[in-house]
């Protein structure tokens, strides 16, 4: 591979006595270019000052000598790169990948190419090369298997683009992909102090930490190329944590997130954490509403249901409580007298939901994009669909007495859901 507008010099080797080179390039005529081998030797010099796609292609030499004509050499192929945008590389579920495990991949761009080689850096340069695929925005790409992973799959990738009828002019070199292999230590745990659910524009940090004494901790997100590294820091004794500040939120970071701990002295990283799903909300146009079924106040032991509505299009409700770590729950939208509505079963309330705590609910069209949270209502002014600041329900016990009543609400695991 050269790139554009580099210089390149070829060398011919032929045989003690040769009289003269001659250099064939497939599609030109012949000779493309000839030489004088060089004195008392028997090698000769072909040179092209500027590399550019007219001399892309694959070339052949031989020998001419007082017994007639050589036998032309095996080919050489000579690939000009930096003809147009590069395409972007990512791995599939991540870059850092369990030994034994497999990892996909993607290279993609809106430039249409026919064709993407991978290749990887190293003694022995290795490259593999695929048909696109077309995806219904548009997008081109192709999907690369890699595994079972074993420490010789580590490295540092990139891919290119290429039309059919030249597939010696390649594009600009995708940026870099490290892909890593993790070893089967302890997972650390990642979280965010914010929730699953976040708005856009609001500051997102990510911590990820483990009992284990780790020197440094990787984040990685499902699908991007980058690779989060910062030391650890020990809270105390035999603990080890790092904090990733991803700053304001949009709609870029949306996603799967995982991390991973290591030691300074070894290149294996940790087996990974459980993933992280980080939703941002107010991404999309329009309102979601929440109001309680079959009413604000509810007997012991009664069934309650949420349910979530929006007169805009979208395909997913998604459910989450205030101040809950654990992913919101989520419903396929059904059509229902114009509006899109899910229905969210929360089953019978007992008195150990008797918490004073609130419920919000986010809609999404995308699983990382969503609209901004839910105007909710109380659910004795539904005709009024009066607005309030959080939707709560009361608890009124089976007994007549006491008349008080206590508010309700749901608990960080939902632990009544059927």
């Amino acid at each position: 591979m050269v790139s554009w507008y580099s210089p390149v010099t070829m060398w011919c080797q032929g045989t003690l006595g040769a009289q003269e080179v001659h250099l064939d390039k497939e599609g030109s005529p012949t000779p493309w270019d000839r030489q004088t081998p060089q004195e008392a030797g028997d090698k000769a010099m072909f040179s092209i000052r500027h590399m550019t796609e007219d001399y892309a292609g694959r070339y052949r030499c031989y020998y001419i000598s007082p017994t007639g004509r050589s036998e032309p050499s095996d080919a050489l192929e000579l690939v000009v790169t930096g003809a147009h945008r590069k395409p972007t590389l990512s791995a599939l579920p991540s870059p850092v990948v369990a030994s034994g495990g497999n990892v996909t991949l993607q290279c993609g761009s809106w430039h249409r190419y026919d064709r993407f080689i991978l290749t990887k850096e190293g003694e022995h340069k290795s490259s593999w090369t695929l048909d696109t695929q077309r995806r219904p925005d548009g997008q081109t790409r192709a999907l690369f298997p890699v595994g079972p992973m074993t420490p010789s799959h580590r490295g540092t990738f990139r891919c290119y683009g290429c039309f059919r009828d030249k597939p010696q002019v390649w594009s600009e070199p995708s940026d870099p992909l490290e892909l890593l292999v993790s070893g089967g230590s302890g997972k650390p745990s990642l979280l965010t102090p914010q929730g699953p659910v976040v708005a856009s524009g609001q500051s997102l940090t990510l911590k990820c930490h483990s009992a284990i004494s780790y020197d440094r901790f990787a984040l990685a997100k499902e699908g991007a190329r980058v690779l989060r590294q910062r030391p650890a820091w020990q809270p105390q004794a035999g603990l080890s944590q790092a904090h990733f500040p991803l700053g304001q939120v949009s709609g870029l970071h949306g996603g799967r997130y995982r991390c991973y701990g290591g030691h300074n002295l070894s290149s294996l990283w940790s087996a990974p954490s459980d993933p992280l799903d980080i939703l941002v909300a107010g991404q999309l146009i329009g309102t979601a509403y929440i109001s309680v079924q079959p009413g604000p106040s509810v007997a012991t032991g009664h069934n309650v249901t949420l349910l979530c509505r929006s007169w805009s299009r979208m395909d997913t409700f998604l459910l989450s409580k205030e101040g809950a770590a654990h992913a919101p729950l989520r419903l396929r939208s059904q059509p229902r007298a114009g509006q899109n509505q899910a229905q969210f079963f929360m089953g019978p309330v007992t008195s150990a939901h008797g918490a004073p705590t609130g419920a919000i609910a986010h809609s999404a069209g995308t699983p990382t994009c969503c609209h901004s949270p839910v105007t909710p209502w109380n659910s004795w002014s539904q005709d009024q669909q009066t607005p309030s600041t959080h939707l709560k329900t009361t608890q009124i016990p089976r007994a007549p007495l006491p008349q008080k009543t206590t508010q309700w609400g749901t608990s960080s695991g939902w632990p009544w859901l059927p």
